[in-house]
């Protein structure tokens, strides 16, 4: 009876030892989590990878995990998650949430983008739509392509069917052609090499006499300019005194036309028209002339003494 005693108090013992124990974990828990933050993150991807404990890294460095992952019900294209984080995590205004993927299938939290200087995300800061802060997503890299996975694969499949009709069996009859006559004109460059090289030998000839003459021209270029140079002002002076001596002469022109107008209006209004009736006496009197010659010459001289001769009478 006594050793069955013993036996009851060592269990009581015990189970009082376990429940002491169990309340001081659970104190421990209580004590941890009193100092910790929490956050909903509403995602409009997939979070697949992520699950309850996933860790919360801050700039690389772990600060907290995943404590819940809901369909959130008023909207359930958003997935809302909850993470606990330390109280000296600075999540400040500025600060984003991204969900990196890796090829495990583990996927954690990055948050990153916090600024000195900025307040922290409260719920006077920002919404609470859950009774917590929400820090705003931000689209991950990784993440990204495997949301979009299936467009990517809508679009290599396209990519892959046009690759298809571009390497199509006629299509490379066709480039076989084109590299055939690619072929043949690589062939008849190298079988018309030797003209080529005649011609650019020609061409650098000509080139060569080209920039002889370009030298000569050059020299007497510098020739007419040492010449302007050296007798211009001379060549200068000699012109100006001939312009001065044309413009001289040119004025005595005007001044002798200037006396020449009255005795040419005279001229012109008094002697040329007594020249003209001169004339026409003179005409008249040469014509006079020219008759009584040529009667002398025809009659004699009778013919100015005599009258007409009288025609025959027949009775």
């Amino acid at each position: 009876m006594e050793t069955r005693a013993n036996h009851i108090w060592v269990g009581a013992v015990t189970l009082v030892l376990l429940a002491m124990l169990a309340a001081f974990i659970v104190w421990l828990a209580r004590l941890g989590t009193a100092d910790q933050k929490e956050y909903d993150i509403f995602f409009k991807q997939s979070v697949s990878g992520l699950a309850k404990g996933s860790e919360v890294n801050f700039a690389g460095v772990p600060v907290g995990q995943v404590n819940q992952i809901r369909l959130w019900e008023k909207d359930p294209e958003f997935v809302r998650v909850r993470i606990k984080v330390g109280q000296d995590v600075p999540i400040l205004v500025g600060t984003t949430a991204t969900m990196q993927s890796s090829f495990t299938g583990v996927s954690t939290i990055l948050l990153d983008g916090a600024r000195r200087g900025r307040p922290p995300i409260t719920c006077d800061t920002t919404a609470c739509t859950e009774g917590v802060p929400i820090i705003p997503p931000k689209p991950g890299g990784f993440g990204e392509i495997l949301a979009n996975a299936p467009l990517l694969l809508e679009r290599l499949a396209t990519l892959t069917e046009r690759l298809t009709q571009l390497l199509s069996d006629r299509n490379q009859e066709e480039l076989s052609g084109i590299l055939a006559n690619t072929n043949r004109i690589s062939e008849n460059l190298a079988n018309a090499s030797p003209q080529v090289e005649r011609t650019m030998a020609e061409l650098q000839v000509t080139l060569r006499e080209a920039s002889e003459a370009l030298d000569q021209f050059e020299k007497v270029t510098a020739s007419t300019d040492r010449l302007l140079n050296d007798q211009g002002a001379e060549i200068a002076d000699q012109l100006r005194a001939t312009l001065k001596s044309a413009s001289g002469a040119a004025e005595s022109l005007n001044q002798t036309l200037a006396e020449a107008r009255p005795a040419s209006k005279q001229l012109t209004e008094s002697t040329l028209p007594a020249a003209e009736a001169t004339l026409r006496d003179l005409r008249a009197t040469s014509k006079a002339l020219r008759q009584v010659t040529e009667k002398i010459d025809n009659k004699g001289a009778g013919a100015l003494l005599g009258g007409p001769k009288l025609p025959d009478y027949e009775p």
